[in-house]
C-alpha cells in the first residue's frame, strides 16, 4: 500500500477532520483567524490526526467523536510547533517562514495557547473521563519533554537513555495518545486499548528517530527546513550522542564543542563525514527499523484489512520516507 493509497482510503475522514479544525479555529479575534490558518495550512502531513482515524476504523469504531478526537491531537500538536519555533528561534518550517517570522513570538505563543485551550475545549465535548485525562497527561507529558530537551542542549554528556527519554516525551507521546484513544473510543478491551498503545509509542519513536537523521541527510528543500538545524542549535540527537561514543582525541572535541558552543555549522562538512565514518546514521535508522517492528508487532492482533495494511504501512514510511 502506498501512502496516496492511505490517503484515498482514509480521505471521507480526513475531510471531515480538516472541516472541523477550520471550524474551531474561528475567533471574533482577527490575529487567531489569520495565524491559525496560517499554521493549519503550512503543509503538514496531518499524520497524528490520520493516525486517529485509522486506528478507529481499523477496530471497527462507526461514530463520529474520532474526528474531534483526530482535532484535538493536531490542536495539540500545532500549539506545541508555535511554541518550539519561538524557542529554537526557527525560521523556517515545511517549506514555508514559520509562524512567528511572520506574526512575531509574541502571536505565537498566545495563539498557542488559543489552540491548547480550544484542544480543552474540545476533549470536554467527548463527555469521557477516561479521554479527558489521558490527553491532559499526555499534554503535560510534551512539556514536559520540551523542558527536557531545553536541559540537554549544549550538554555534550546527555546520554542515549536521556535522548530517548526526551523524544518519548515531545513525540512518542501524542502518536500513542492517537492510537490509544481510538481504542477507547471503539470500546476495546484493555488488551487492545494498551497494543494500539504500544503501536503509536514505537511508531512515534521511529519516526522522530529518523527526523534526526533527516536534518543531516535530507535535501532542505525536501524537507522544509534548513539542514543542521539541530546541529545549529546545539542540540545533542542521537547521531551526535552515538557518534561522541565512538570517537576520541580531537574529532571527539569537535563534536563536543559543537554541542557546548551550537558552532557546528562552521565545521558542517568535517562533523558529517564523521558521523559518516563512525556508522551514526546507521546505527539510528537501526534502532527506527527495530521500532518500526515493534509497532507493527504490537498490531499483528487486528483483523486483516486495508486499514491494518495502512497503519502498517505508516511504519515501514516512517523509516523510509526522504523528508
Amino acid at each position: 500500500m502506498t501512502l496516496e493509497q492511505i490517503r484515498q482510503l482514509s480521505l471521507e475522514d480526513m475531510t471531515a477532520v480538516n472541516q472541523h479544525i477550520f471550524s474551531q479555529l474561528t475567533s471574533e479575534v482577527a490575529l487567531i483567524n489569520q495565524l491559525g490558518i496560517y499554521i493549519v495550512n503550512s503543509g503538514g502531513k496531518r499524520l497524528r490526526p490520520l493516525l486517529a482515524v485509522l486506528a478507529a476504523r481499523a477496530l471497527g469504531y462507526q461514530g463520529e467523536q474520532h474526528v474531534t478526537l483526530a482535532t484535538i491531537i493536531e490542536f495539540i500538536h500545532t500549539a506545541t510547533l508555535l511554541h518550539d519555533d519561538v524557542v529554537d528561534e526557527s525560521m523556517l518550517r515545511r517549506g514555508k517562514e514559520t509562524a512567528n517570522a511572520v506574526f512575531g513570538n509574541q502571536a505565537s505563543v498566545l495563539v498557542g495557547d488559543f489552540l491548547y485551550t480550544r484542544a480543552f475545549q474540545l476533549m470536554v465535548s467527548l463527555d469521557k473521563m477516561q479521554i479527558m485525562q489521558i490527553l491532559a497527561d499526555a499534554t503535560n507529558v510534551i512539556a514536559e519533554g520540551e523542558v527536557l530537551q531545553l536541559m540537554n542542549v549544549n550538554d555534550p554528556q546527555t546520554t542515549e537513555q536521556s535522548y530517548m527519554q526526551v523524544i518519548y516525551c515531545k513525540t512518542a507521546k501524542l502518536f500513542e495518545a492517537a492510537t490509544q484513544l481510538a481504542a477507547i473510543l471503539a470500546n476495546q478491551s484493555d488488551t487492545v486499548v494498551n497494543a494500539m498503545k504500544l503501536y503509536g509509542m514505537h511508531l512515534g519513536t521511529a519516526f522522530q528517530l529518523i527526523d534526526d537523521v533527516l536534518d543531516y541527510q535530507a535535501d532542505a528543500d525536501e524537507l522544509g527546513k534548513n539542514i543542521g538545524d539541530d546541529l545549529a542549535e546545539g542540540k545533542p540527537t542521537l547521531p551526535l550522542i552515538y557518534a561522541l561514543r565512538q570517537t576520541s582525541g580531537e574529532e571527539q572535541q569537535l563534536l563536543k564543542d559543537a554541542i557546548e558552543h551550537a558552532n557546528g555549522m562552521q565545521h558542517l562538512d568535517r562533523i558529517l563525514a564523521i558521523l559518516q565514518r563512525t556508522n551514526a546514521f546507521v546505527y539510528t535508522r537501526k534502532i527506527a527499523e527495530q521500532e518500526a517492528d515493534k509497532a507493527k508487532s504490537a498490531i499483528a492482533f487486528l483483523p486483516e484489512g486495508p486499514y491494518k495494511q495502512a497503519l502498517e504501512t505508516l511504519a515501514d514510511i516512517a523509516v523510509e520516507r526522504s523528508h
